[in-house]
């Protein structure tokens, strides 16, 4: 009989370069007081639409995959979750509501497989038009 072998996870996009608050723990466990949601996690800078750039949890890279989490960076820096997954169908649910830090956590679904930053780019470009309005709403409510 074969043993099972637990499920080790999906691979994480770690940004090695980001300050961790803690010298044994890495920065996306140790968020140092001033830095951002989703610090220590990679932002893909060349993955930008009007002003929007994604940011990943789930290295896509490395493994691809069918979900994953994210997130977006809006132009003023403010920041909202991403919960994807592949799917023809459109998606955009809320999972967490909007906080002062983040413009909330959105589950979304994504037409393009995630193999490459050109289709993680036209999946950005594809939530966008129900994305940004969520963005403008957080900026009326808490933005200073």
């Amino acid at each position: 009989m074969a043993k099972e072998t637990p499920d080790s996870g999906r691979p994480l996009a770690i940004d090695s370069t980001a300050k961790s608050a803690s010298k044994s723990l890495p920065a996306f466990l140790a968020r140092p007081s001033d830095a951002p949601v989703y610090h220590g996690f990679r932002v893909l800078s060349d993955v930008a639409v009007e002003g929007f750039t994604l940011g990943a949890i789930t290295d896509f890279e490395t493994q691809g995959s069918i979900e994953g989490d994210g997130f977006v960076v809006a132009p003023d820096d403010s920041r909202a979750g991403l919960v994807w997954q592949i799917s023809n169908e459109q998606k955009l649910e809320e999972i967490c509501p909007m906080t002062v830090d983040r413009w909330g956590v959105w589950e979304v679904s994504f037409p393009f497989e995630m193999t490459s930053r050109d289709n993680a780019r036209m999946n950005l470009e594809a939530i966008l038009p129900k994305l940004k309005p969520k963005w403008e709403q957080w900026r009326q409510a808490f933005a200073k």
